[in-house]
């Protein structure tokens, strides 16, 4: 990936905005394992370091710990079992044990690197990344979203100034995370919509320029869609880099919405509901994958409305707080008060509404299309397939906006005037 150019590009940018980012190096090649402790000392990484992985990953990555220690780095571990939900105390539990060194390296992806990236802001320590799968696109994000007390939530974090893939490993990562790492990049497509569509409605600043790298790498990955599967190692690489460049966007944007749109929220509430009862969840790439169709569909039903007739937020507001429950209305009453369609109006999606049909028919592929996508790259496309019960998936769909402070087209639902919406055919049950 050429970061230098990318970087140029977004010099003087006419948003008046002044787009900077703290990574210094992407490194994506085959072989890259045995260069690792080379390419860290050429980005001046510190040499007293926290390597943080977990048993699965650090098979992946075999030899790394050998190759830091023989290229003059002094290291300390901390290694999980298998983690697969990043949680807020782990993150904290992190900063703490880097107390006595200068850098957090984590070996892996996902979760890991969520808990490593909130712990370095927090302890103030460098921070890279060797990753191990092209599973997901917050290698190079500024945000760790964390579990506390069981509610999903985006936190401050630092971004990495190093990130390492080795095309060898990540070709050989196992299917399903690959195939999760193509489900969380076509999530841009609803991620980029609503991100135009919440500047027409609450006047939310966009850059074209932002917005244009996200594009990019969403591109990059869609057209190797049938390549997801096999150990490519050109395929597992370019997809890396489609997932840096997503993370990379939100960093230049100061903004999640270059990666994130009601898809993700989506995901965030299963998962949430589900760890309520004891559960796990199914992979990230995996849910939003899943939850991008069913926006999509949501989406386009929307855009056939003509001439709709929009009224005030008719939210049912005891409704909202009885499907989430006492565990989490505190939250869901901090992210409301005042709720976010309090900064838009009848009259403004009135003026609106034809731009907004636009972006929607022009900016999404059919669910049709994007189904075959999905499947030629190994992707869940049903609520079933990823542990998601019917009733779930359908309140995941109907109820997640008011996760979060964020306008998203399906936060304003409540304000068409007589619309009957099948939830059930929405979410593909």
């Amino acid at each position: 990936m050429d970061l230098t150019s990318l970087l140029q590009k977004m010099q003087n940018c006419p948003c008046g905005k002044k787009h900077e980012c703290d990574l210094k190096d992407v490194a994506v090649g085959s072989g890259l394992l045995k260069q690792t402790a080379e390419i860290l000392k050429k980005n001046n990484f510190p040499t007293d370091i926290l390597v943080v992985a977990d048993n699965n990953t650090l098979k992946a990555a075999d030899g790394i710990l050998d190759i830091l220690k023989t290229g003059g780095f002094h290291i300390k571990t901390k290694f999980f079992d298998d983690l697969r939900v990043a949680e807020y105390e782990e993150a904290e539990n992190i900063a703490k044990l880097s107390a006595d060194v200068d850098g957090i390296l984590s070996v892996g992806t996902g979760s890991l690197n969520d808990i490593c990236r909130r712990a370095a802001f927090v302890a103030d320590k460098d921070f890279a990344i060797f990753a191990t799968a092209p599973s997901m696109d917050g290698f190079a994000s500024v945000t760790s979203p964390l579990m506390a007390n069981n509610f999903k939530i985006s936190y401050p974090a630092k971004q990495p100034s190093v990130i390492i893939g080795d095309t060898a490993i990540l070709a050989k990562a196992p299917v399903e995370l690959k195939s999760a790492g193509f489900g969380d990049m076509i999530a841009k497509y609803t991620a980029l919509t609503d991100w135009k569509l919440a500047k027409l409605t609450v006047g939310e600043a966009m850059c074209e320029n932002v917005a244009s790298v996200t594009r990019d790498g969403l591109m990059r990955a869609i057209s190797l869609a049938d390549k997801v599967t096999s150990e490519d190692e050109e395929a597992a690489g370019a997809i890396f880099e489609g997932l840096i460049l997503t993370g990379l966007a939100m960093k230049l944007g100061d903004t999640t919405r270059a990666a994130s749109g009601a898809e993700h929220v989506v995901s965030h509430f299963w998962e949430c509901k589900k760890l309520e009862q004891g559960l796990l969840s199914d992979f990230h790439g995996k849910k939003c994958g899943v939850a991008t169709l069913m926006c999509i569909r949501l989406y386009k039903e929307l855009a056939k409305i003509e001439n709709p007739v929009f009224v005030k937020d008719s939210t049912d507001w005891d409704k909202v707080y009885e499907i989430y429950g006492e565990n989490f209305r505190s939250e869901v009453e901090k992210y409301n008060t005042p709720t976010v369609t309090d900064e838009t109006s009848p009259e403004i999606l009135t003026q609106n509404w034809q731009e907004i049909r636009r972006i929607i028919n022009e900016e999404l592929p059919s669910v049709e299309e994007l189904t075959a996508l999905m499947k030629q790259a190994g992707c869940a496309t049903t609520a079933k397939e990823i542990g998601v019960a019917d009733n779930l998936a359908v309140l995941g769909l109907q109820y997640h906006p008011y996760m979060r402070h964020r306008m998203m087209l399906t936060r304003l639902v409540p304000m068409f005037n007589g619309i009957k919406i099948d939830w059930n055919t929405m979410a593909g049950i």
